[in-house]
């Protein structure tokens, strides 16, 4: 009798245990992370290391200081400085200054897996404190040089106040750091001074040239981010004093005429899309010389600043001890 061949029938729940099993046994590739494109995050950290070079001397230029962003009108970058500095006696002729200054700067970052791409606005914000220390050596009864020794130490802090929605997806280190990373600076270098002073009853008149260049060094920053910058600047500054006619407190009241000139060298140059920047003022200063308290004059001085791509103005209340 012939042999018959009969093709074996399988059950259908054999057939889907095999499919799950294949499909299982397939490897799964992860989403790819998130990572910044268009841009270096640690070019752009370094830039606000150089940035706190624009503060860590006294000047006038910087004091205040507010850049928008054109397409916003939002701050792209906001400073403020608080600092000078003076010599303790004509026996004693040691030389002391500091500065404390706040930065914020508002970069804007693409993030991208590949097929989202999201923008992150972020806030970069950065404190600094420096001093300096010096001593006055005479050239003759009105000019005087000053060499000075610098140190600067800062810190900036990353927030991704919109940036919530990385919680919950894998990201690169450059995203991490952008979420609540950090950045510490110091600095070391020194500054130059030519000084004149020609006080008189009738009028008082001063004028500085200076020159200044501290080298700024991460340390025990984010890996994302390691950096160096050289901050340096070269300035003049000069101010009128004149008594109006008119008294206040027992002593003349003096208007006040000011101009300052900085050019930013080196990394500085160009860093906010100027070179150099210029201030003019002009103002009253009331002297409280006669009475047992410790500030001895307070002067308050509006500006008009400008530069290349820049203007802008600013009133400073300033005090002498």
């Amino acid at each position: 009798m012939p042999t018959q061949l009969r093709r074996a029938a399988w059950p259908s729940s054999v057939v889907l245990v095999a499919i799950a099993t294949a499909l299982l046994s397939t490897p799964v590739r992860a989403a790819p992370p998130f990572r910044v494109i268009g841009t270096s995050v640690e070019r752009n950290a370094n830039a606000v290391v150089a940035l706190i070079g624009y503060s860590v001397v006294p000047d006038v230029t910087t004091s205040s200081l507010s850049i928008s962003n054109g397409s916003t009108g939002n701050p792209g970058l906001w400073s403020t400085q608080l600092g000078g500095g003076a010599t303790i006696s004509d026996t004693t002729p040691l030389y002391l200054e500091g500065v404390a200054a706040y930065t914020r700067y508002d970069p804007t970052f693409v993030a991208t897996d590949g097929s989202d791409d999201r923008f992150l606005p972020l806030r970069w914000n950065t404190v600094n404190v420096s001093g300096g220390i010096g001593w006055d050596f005479p050239v003759s009864e009105y000019i005087k040089i000053r060499p000075i020794f610098n140190i600067a130490l800062g810190k900036v802090v990353s927030d991704l106040y919109a940036g919530q929605w990385i919680v919950n997806h894998r990201t690169d280190r450059d995203i991490q750091f952008l979420d609540g990373g950090t950045l510490n600076a110091y600095g070391l270098g020194g500054s130059l001074m030519m000084v004149y002073e020609d006080f008189k009853p009738e009028r008082e008149q001063e004028v500085e040239l200076r020159y200044s260049n501290i080298v700024l060094q991460s340390f025990d920053s984010d890996t994302a981010v390691q950096g160096r910058a050289v901050a340096q600047s070269l300035g003049v500054w000069a101010r009128y004093r004149a008594p109006t006619g008119f008294t206040a407190l027992d002593r003349p009241i003096r208007y006040v005429l000011e101009f300052a000139h900085t050019e930013y060298l080196g990394q500085l140059r160009g860093a906010l899309g100027f070179d150099y920047l210029t201030s003019l003022g002009a103002g009253f200063e009331l002297d409280s010389s006669k009475y047992d308290i410790i500030v001895t004059r307070t002067r308050l001085v509006a500006r008009y600043v400008f530069g290349n791509n820049v203007s802008g103005v600013s009133v400073g209340l300033a005090v002498s001890f």
